[in-house]
């Protein structure tokens, strides 16, 4: 089913009292999320995947158009605050440039020139991965991204909300959010957006737990960039190493503000070993405290 097909169940929608309106549209939200909870496998095995091209130093890209580009970018700029993931290992391909995040950009998502372009000026390679995100799985921009980037050698991933759509045969990775017809016909900033913010959500999540950044669901890769993330670092270090906040604070400073070292140090590790433990274990705090001992 397109997600630009009718639903029959909206006939007279605009009739409704506005709690009724609600409530059928929150239905399709709660759908949307358990179409993308029916994916857990699936969601799985692409984040083993990526975790293990992105293990030896590549990027990670993100295409899109629309609503589905904003969703793919709101998802790469969160890596780096919440994971510790490098600003300069994350590409963001949008139909648009930076403009379409703010305000759409009509007629862009049909330029599969600009995207080729894109994937050029960035570079992407081998040792790369890039996701798309579609809602149709047409989308010319942001198939061609996928096309271009998958030539150029990099890992690719599709996600789309139709199983049958031709991104999700363009790609080696292919994850098909079956959300069907909306409750407002095409608006698939609905359903479709709701299950790829959710897939998203998840599969980067789990890269990045694959590759460091999470230790006992806690985000040990986490940056200390406000007042909220500092505090934040502090009582990971003090749960993590068993000090009190005194010692964590000590110890914060001597890892530069990084939670991961400054629990080895906080154990009694000096700043150097921690540092070098860390880089051994691939920045896996888990074999990193196996290691000291």
């Amino acid at each position: 089913m397109s997600t630009e097909d009718w639903s029959p169940r909206s006939r007279g929608l605009d009739t409704w009292p506005a709690a009724e309106i609600a409530r059928h549209l929150l239905e399709g939200q709660a759908a949307a999320a358990a179409v993308a909870l029916n994916q857990a496998s699936a969601i799985g095995a692409i984040a083993d995947a990526l975790a293990e091209r992105l293990s030896t130093g590549g990027r990670l890209a993100y295409a899109g158009a629309g609503t589905s580009g904003r969703l793919a970018v709101q998802d790469g700029a969160e890596l780096t605050p919440t994971f510790g993931w490098p600003a300069d290992r994350l590409v963001f391909l949008m139909a648009g440039g930076e403009a379409a995040l703010l305000r759409a950009q009509e007629g862009a998502e049909d330029d599969r020139e600009a995207a080729a372009a894109s994937v050029g000026e960035a570079g992407l390679g081998p040792g790369d991965a890039l996701i798309a995100v579609s809602a149709s799985g047409a989308t010319p921009y942001t198939l061609a991204a996928a096309e271009t980037a998958r030539r150029a050698g990099a890992l690719t991933v599709g996600i789309a909300n139709v199983p049958a759509s031709v991104l999700l045969h363009a790609v080696e990775l292919p994850l098909a959010l079956a959300t069907g017809a909306e409750a407002i016909a095409g608006s698939t900033r609905m359903m479709a957006g709701t299950a790829q913010r959710i897939a998203l959500t998840v599969l980067s999540s789990t890269v990045m737990a694959r590759l460091g950044g999470v230790h006992d669901g806690l985000m040990v890769g986490v940056e200390a960039t406000n007042t909220k993330l500092v505090k934040r670092s502090r009582l990971l270090v003090e749960r993590l190493a068993g000090v009190d906040g005194d010692a964590a604070v000590t110890a914060l400073q001597a890892a530069g503000g990084r939670v991961k070292p400054a629990v080895l140090i906080a154990r009694g590790v000096p700043p150097d070993r921690a540092t070098a433990l860390l880089a051994a274990a691939a920045g896996s705090l888990r074999r990193a405290l196996d290691e000291a001992g």
